[in-house]
């Protein structure tokens, strides 16, 4: 292989992924779990319920299917879930 050549470590590429969702789910998780606290104080179960499911959905996120079967860079970054993370960084 010549040393020129530039190739994509997807191993690599995967952790810089998963920690940058880290990185923008942190104030996500911060700003339900204010959500969270105002319909545990309302006794608002439905709140909570729909709270407690976007948290699981944030600290899974790292996690998802699509990120482990990523077998290239485009790929990878098609793994952003806007839904839950918002705007994806890599568009």
């Amino acid at each position: 292989e010549n040393a020129d050549t530039i190739t994509e470590d997807m191993s690599e590429a995967k952790k810089i992924f998963q920690d940058k969702i880290r990185e923008i789910r942190a104030p996500l998780l911060e700003a339900e779990d204010v959500v969270y606290m105002k319909a545990l104080e309302a006794d608002d179960a439905t709140a909570k319920a729909a709270s407690v499911a976007k948290k699981k959905k944030l600290r899974d996120a790292p996690a998802a299917s699509a990120i482990t079967s990523a077998d290239t860079i485009d790929k990878l970054k098609a793994a952003w879930d806007e839904s839950v993370l918002g705007t994806s960084p890599y568009k």
